[in-house]
C-alpha cells in the first residue's frame, strides 16, 4: 500500500528508531560477551573442504582454496584444522548484531520502510585497502569481543525486534557460511528473510546451496578491472561475475554496489563497460549502487570521491539503459529515491534510510501501472 507520513510522523519515528539503534550497542552485553577463549572453537566442523593427507586439507569455500596443517590459520583468519578435520572457529559467535533498516545494506527493491538484524563475525577472504570495518574484517576472532547467539536465538531476536529479515554482513558472511548457512534455513522457515552483503568470493558449489534460502543479496562490484581488484582488494574479477551471475540464476534478487575510489576504479571508460555488463547478464532492472570513498583504513592519502564523478557514473549507468541507479554516502543529494522507468514518477521517496513515501502497489507503479522489480511483500 501506498505509504505518506507527516513531519511530525516522520520526526517520531525517527526518535524511536534512533533509540532502537541505540539500544542495540547493549544487545551483546545483554547476550553475554564471551572472548575467543572462552569459546569451544574446535566444535563445528566446516563445510567444504577435502584431505590431502592425514594431517592436511583444502578448504575449498572460496577461490583461495588455502592449503593447510594442523596450527595454520586460513587466509580469512577463521578456519583452522585440527587432526585431519578442518573447523570453522565462529560458528554462532558473531561480534556484531545490530538492528539496521534494509536501505542500510543497501537494499533498496525490498521491503522498504522494514528493519533488519544484522550479525557478524571476525574475519574476511578480502584485504580491501578501503575497508570501513577493518576492525572486524581484518582481524582474528580471539581479539573480537564475541556473543553466543545460536541460529534458533537469532530468529528470536528477529521476532523480538520486530525485524522481517536477516542480514549477514560487515564483515564478509563467506567466511560464517556454516552460520549463515543454518540460520537462513531456520529463517526460510519462519518465514524471515535472508539478506546476503557480499564481495562474492566464493565457489559455485558453496554459492548454489546458500542461494537455495537467500532472498536478496547486495553484491559488491568493486571495479570493473583485475589488476585493480587484485591490487586494492585480493580478488580477481572472474570469479566475482561469476558470483554475480550465478546468483541471479538462481532466482536471489541481487543488487549490485560499486565504491566510487578516486584515481583507481573511477574512468568513465570503467564504469561504463560495468553498467554494459551488469545490463547484459543481469538485466536493465537491476539496482544498482554508486557510493562514495571516505578516507578509510588503508587508503588515507586519498580525497573523498568528488560528487561530479559520481553523478557522471550515475548518467553514464542511465545512458547505458540501467532503470534503478542511486547515489549512497551523499546525503546533500537527494539521490536515493526510486522512480518509474516508465512514467518517471516518483514511487519511493527515502531521506537517509526513511521511507517517507512508498507508491509501489501490488508490485506495481500506483500511476502507471507499470510492473516494479524487485520484492515487496
Amino acid at each position: 500500500m501506498p505509504t505518506h507520513i507527516t513531519r511530525r510522523q516522520f520526526i517520531k519515528s525517527g526518535a524511536l528508531f534512533c533509540a532502537a539503534l541505540m539500544s542495540t550497542k547493549f544487545l551483546n552485553r545483554a547476550l553475554g560477551e564471551k572472548s575467543f577463549a572462552a569459546t569451544t572453537a574446535f566444535t563445528k566442523e566446516a563445510l567444504y573442504y577435502k584431505k590431502i593427507d592425514k594431517n592436511t586439507v583444502m578448504c575449498i569455500l572460496c577461490p583461495h582454496q588455502c592449503i593447510l596443517k594442523d596450527g595454520d590459520r586460513s587466509f580469512c583468519r577463521v578456519r583452522e584444522p585440527k587432526e585431519g578435520k578442518l573447523y570453522t572457529l565462529v560458528y554462532e559467535f558473531p561480534c556484531s548484531i545490530h538492528v539496521d533498516p534494509i536501505e542500510k545494506k543497501p537494499i533498496y527493491h525490498m521491503l522498504p520502510g522494514s528493519k533488519s538484524i544484522s550479525i557478524a563475525t571476525a574475519g574476511c577472504n578480502l584485504r580491501c585497502k578501503f575497508c570501513q570495518n577493518w576492525q572486524i574484517s581484518q582481524e582474528y576472532p580471539e581479539n573480537t569481543t564475541n556473543t553466543y547467539l545460536s541460529s534458533h536465538d537469532v530468529i528470536k531476536l528477529t521476532r523480538k525486534r520486530h525485524c522481517r529479515s536477516i542480514a549477514y554482513t560487515y564483515s564478509e558472511p563467506i567466511v560464517f557460511y556454516e552460520y549463515m548457512l543454518d540460520t537462513a534455513k531456520l529463517a526460510k522457515a519462519h518465514n524471515v528473510k535472508n539478506i546476503w552483503v557480499t564481495a562474492g568470493y566464493i565457489n559455485p558449489t558453496p554459492l548454489g546451496e546458500l542461494c537455495g534460502v537467500i532472498d536478496a543479496a547486495n553484491i559488491d562490484l568493486k571495479g570493473f578491472d583485475d589488476k585493480y581488484l587484485q591490487e586494492v582488494c585480493g580478488e580477481r574479477l572472474k570469479p566475482l561475475l561469476d558470483t554475480i551471475k550465478m546468483t541471479r540464476e538462481k532466482g536471489v534478487w541481487v543488487e549490485i554496489t560499486n565504491l566510487v575510489v578516486p584515481t583507481l576504479n573511477d574512468d568513465p571508460d570503467m564504469i561504463r563497460k560495468m553498467c554494459a555488463w551488469i545490463k547484459e547478464n543481469l538485466g536493465r532492472d537491476t539496482p544498482l549502487h554508486f557510493s562514495r570513498f571516505w578516507p578509510m583504513y588503508k587508503l588515507k592519502n586519498l580525497p573523498p570521491t568528488p560528487l561530479a564523478t559520481l553523478k557522471n557514473a550515475k548518467k553514464i549507468a542511465e545512458d547505458v539503459g540501467l532503470n534503478y541507479v542511486y547515489m549512497g554516502n551523499v546525503p546533500e543529494v537527494q539521490a536515493s529515491d526510486t522512480h518509474c522507468p516508465h512514467c518517471k514518477k516518483v514511487l519511493i521517496h527515502r531521506v537517509g534510510y526513511f521511507v517517507l513515501e512508498n507508491n509501489i502497489v501490488n508490485s506495481k507503479c500506483k500511476f502507471c501501472g507499470h510492473k516494479i522489480a524487485g520484492i515487496w511483500a
